[in-house]
């Protein structure tokens, strides 16, 4: 009966060992709520450049709505204007002014160990006014540095 109890306890002990590490495998990709992929349609004048933006707090949204609203009221057609920026961040990206019609978007972004990439994908379609594209994201907010391909 010790023997038997023995044979139990040594192979409990030796199966209930898991030395599976808790650590994350990267590259994840990150899941994202799209806010808008649009155009602006005011030939340059809201005065904003062609740029990647990471937007952390209120004020900077706030500002960048103002900009963006500044010819036409183009958050009307945003899923959400109000953002927790204590959970999440914005993640924007605007083309420079195009003749012809582009439109960009936020297709794909990845985790790495240090960072997170943002892959976009620009296409163009007949258009006959100057349109500026651009799109914008939400994901939980991070720490990480974010790269823009």
């Amino acid at each position: 009966m010790r023997n038997i109890i023995l044979i139990l306890s040594i192979n409990l002990s030796l199966f209930s060992c898991n030395d599976s590490k808790n650590e994350n495998t990267f590259p994840q990709n990150i899941v994202f709520t799209v806010i808008s992929n649009d155009i602006l349609s005011g030939n340059g004048s809201e005065g904003i450049v062609k740029s990647n933006m990471v937007i952390n707090n209120t004020s900077d949204w706030q500002n960048l709505l103002t900009q963006m609203n500044s010819v036409n009221n183009v958050s009307d057609n945003f899923t959400e204007t109000t953002i927790d920026f204590d959970s999440y961040l914005l993640i924007a990206v605007f083309l420079e002014v195009k003749s012809n019609g582009w439109e960009v978007k936020i297709t794909n972004i990845t985790e790495n160990e240090s960072s997170l990439v943002v892959s976009t994908n620009e296409t163009e379609f007949v258009s006959l006014v100057m349109t500026q594209p651009y799109s914008i994201v939400k994901i939980r907010r991070t720490e990480k540095t974010i790269k823009f391909e």
